[in-house]
Parts: C-alpha cells; structure tokens; sequence
C-alpha cells in the first residue's frame, strides 16, 4: 500500500488521492456470501405443506421439476403461484407444450400434497397432469421419522 506525503506542487491544496480502499468491500461481499450460503437451503419450498412420512429414497433429478402443491385449505399452487381449480388445465397444458427436459420430454412434476386434504382432491389434480401430457409424476413424502 503507497502513502501519500504532502507535497509542495499544489500551492497549499492537497492533491485527489487515487486509491481505491477495497477491503470494507472484501468483509461486506463476505457477509452477504455467508447470509446466501445460510438462507439458500431454506429458501427451497415455498408452500408449507405437512408432508405424508416414507420409507422411500429420494430420487435424482436432471433438471429443475414443476412442483404442484395442495394445502391443507385445498389451494392448488404450481411452484409457489396460486391456481384456481378452473385455470389448473390451461396451466399444466401451457407447462407441458413450452417447457422440455434436456431431453426433449415433457418436464418432471413434483406432486406434493398435506397429508389433511381429501384423497378426492389429490385424484383430481393427478387427472388434470395426465390430460395435459405430464407424466412423469412423482410423490413427495417426508422421510419416516421426520416432520
């Protein structure tokens, strides 16, 4: 790091320093490092729904999936998006014909429902993926013993 000694050049006026400090930039861009790396993982649904327990493993996953959720109220959400019972067709049929899979399949669904909602429900929201062409459905669950 260069200092700046007092010059007689300028008649009495301090030369501009030049220098950029960068390490009050340094420690804050490290916080906000630290915050993303601790807010990330909680950050990963974002509809609360109390999950059914499993003795399954979890599956691997290629890309990105649709996560289509049912609360316990029987609000239907498609990621984190509120969707009415009327409008769900149109959406999951408009998923289906603009979205692909690396390998040119229709994208993988994540079906997550509250395990307080009526089987009636879930049936119906099945139904409306299997019309629009979403096949490739799966079943979240929690893993048994943990909620």
């Amino acid at each position: 790091m260069a200092m700046h000694l007092p010059s007689k050049r300028g008649r009495g006026r301090r030369t501009p320093m030049a220098e950029i400090n960068v390490t009050p930039l340094v420690d804050v861009m490290l916080v906000l490092l630290i915050i993303f790396m601790v807010t990330a993982p909680l950050m990963n649904a974002g509809v609360p729904v109390n999950l059914p327990e499993s003795k399954a493993k979890p599956l691997e996953q290629d890309s990105k999936p649709v996560q289509v959720s049912i609360d316990t109220q029987g609000q239907i959400f498609i990621d984190s998006d509120p969707v009415t019972e009327a409008a769900l067709g149109a959406r999951l049929s408009d998923i289906a014909a603009n979205r692909r899979d690396a390998d040119g399949r229709p994208p993988l669904v994540l079906m997550r429902g509250d395990q307080a909602i009526n089987y009636g429900k879930v049936m119906s929201v099945l139904g409306e993926l299997n019309r629009a062409g979403l096949n490739r459905v799966q079943l979240v669950s929690n893993p048994a013993g943990k909620k």
